[in-house]
């Protein structure tokens, strides 16, 4: 399906998706222009690339997120260290299970691939199936780890015949989302699938 994504912020840099793929960029009234029968999805702040976080074995391997069911026991807030790896031995089913909640953490702060060598089988299948990209990590590795690390590091340039992998900020611009961070996402598409969209 068509779909046409503008943000209020950048409509000079909305998106037109069909399927899993960009078809153009630029201005939305030359894209609704073009494609008039097109779906549109709007949102504010504005559109990017998406980010990569180069945090991947860090969040995804030796991090534990807790399902919401778990509260009683394991609290509601990401558990680290020899605590991690505790649970994860006490009970290895627990891995991909913990992986798929972090990637939906990472969706939800517009992250669309990730960094670092993943060793699980679990979790590298659980990141494929999400979609999310594999990169690599920046010379200067920015810390601590974080959903929002800083600095932040975005994708390049969406491009005609590229893969629909983006997201949106609801911030006025670049500089403030470099100030207010990761935690100001919207939405997440990856390969034209909405994977994330604020409640």
């Amino acid at each position: 399906m068509l779909t046409i994504h503008v943000a209020e912020a950048s409509p000079e840099a909305s998106v037109l998706i069909d399927g899993d793929s960009v078809s153009a960029v630029g201005p939305y009234e030359d894209l609704v222009a073009v494609r008039p029968e097109a779906r549109v999805r709007r949102w504010p702040g504005i559109l990017t690339p998406g980010l990569l976080n180069p945090f991947g074995p860090e969040i995804l391997e030796a991090t534990y997120h807790p399902d919401p069911r778990e509260a009683d026991e394991f609290g509601t807030r990401p558990i680290v260290g020899e605590r991690a790896r505790e649970i994860f031995s006490a009970d290895p089913s627990r891995v991909g299970a913990s992986a798929r909640r972090g990637i939906q953490q990472l969706f939800a702060h517009g992250t669309v691939a990730v960094a670092g060598e993943l060793r699980s089988r679990v979790v590298v299948d659980a990141v494929r199936r999400a979609g999310l990209a594999i990169g690599q990590r920046p010379e200067n590795q920015p810390g601590p780890v974080s959903f929002s690390p800083v600095p932040l590091v975005l994708l390049p340039a969406l491009v005609p015949g590229g893969p629909a992998r983006f997201a949106v900020f609801d911030v006025p611009d670049r500089l403030a989302l470099v100030r207010r961070g990761a935690s100001t996402c919207v939405a997440t598409v990856v390969d034209g699938r909405l994977v994330y969209r604020r409640r």
